[in-house]
């Protein structure tokens, strides 16, 4: 067990030997941190939270009570293979949350980057990639092996179907089931979740130039309803757009994926 001395470790906690605590943090009573957890500068668990499995939280992260962070996979195939779990700094895991580690067959890691904010009872699966400054609102799962974006907000109740992709300040409304990739920007709604139209209000607080998201728009018209198939549209538009926010568009629609996509309505 390595504490760090500036760090504050409630009588009532239990850390495990092996345990590596950072400066400046903070474990509050009845909080449990297992043997092969490393906890960055800053880091405050609450009370009656879980940190377990070969799992690094980064600097400034807050754990509420009763998260269960690094826990074994819920996963028939998973055999007790070593695997992990690494969140970025400054993430906010609210009560109830669950992030699990990877499994040997999706690459063995699960990771969620900085500034993310997981609401009460959300989840992540195994083998999940997050971005940064994703946000998860309350009860909604994020299944395995799911990439994720910078800058996604996914509503409350919200299901993502394990292999999905979701592109940066994509926008996922509550109560949505995807089962499909979903490309940067778009917003998605209904429950069984159609592509409705771009995250303007996103793309305005990010201040996004005007110029670009007029590119966008006519893009989003383009892959809608222009001639040939859907992924034809996109390799057109790949070929004449200027505009690097469209181009993301048609990079994310032209690389490999395991699904297929939400297509504008």
């Amino acid at each position: 067990m390595a504490i760090d001395p500036s760090a504050r470790v409630h009588p009532a906690a239990v850390v495990e030997d092996g345990a590596q605590i950072g400066p400046g943090c903070v474990i509050g009573p009845f909080a449990v941190i297992g043997p092969e957890v490393v906890l960055g500068e800053g880091v405050e668990v609450r009370s009656h939270a879980v940190i377990t499995g070969w799992t690094e939280i980064g600097a400034g992260t807050v754990v509420f009570p009763f998260a269960c962070v690094g826990e074994v996979p819920q996963d028939l195939k998973f055999a007790g293979e070593r695997t992990r779990l690494i969140v970025g700094a400054r993430c906010r895991i609210r009560e109830g949350a669950t992030l699990n580690t990877g499994t040997a067959g999706g690459g063995g890691i699960t990771r969620v980057g900085d500034g993310c904010l997981f609401m009460t009872g959300a989840h992540v699966g195994h083998d999940a990639h997050l971005g940064n400054n994703v946000i998860m609102a309350n009860q909604a799962a994020v299944a395995g092996h799911c990439v994720i974006g910078d800058d996604v907000i996914i509503g409350g109740l919200s299901g993502i179907h394990q292999w999905v992709r979701i592109g940066r300040g994509a926008i996922i409304g509550a109560v949505t089931m995807v089962t499909n990739d979903v490309m940067p920007h778009g917003l998605v709604q209904a429950p069984r979740g159609g592509l409705e139209g771009l995250n303007l209000v996103g793309l305005k607080r990010r201040g996004v130039p005007r110029s670009e998201i007029t590119a966008l728009r006519a893009a989003y018209q383009m892959l809608a309803q222009g001639d040939g198939s859907f992924l034809d549209r996109a390799r057109r538009l790949a070929q004449e757009t200027e505009s690097d926010h469209v181009r993301e568009i048609t990079d994310f629609i032209l690389a490999a994926s395991d699904r297929s996509f939400l297509k504008p309505q």
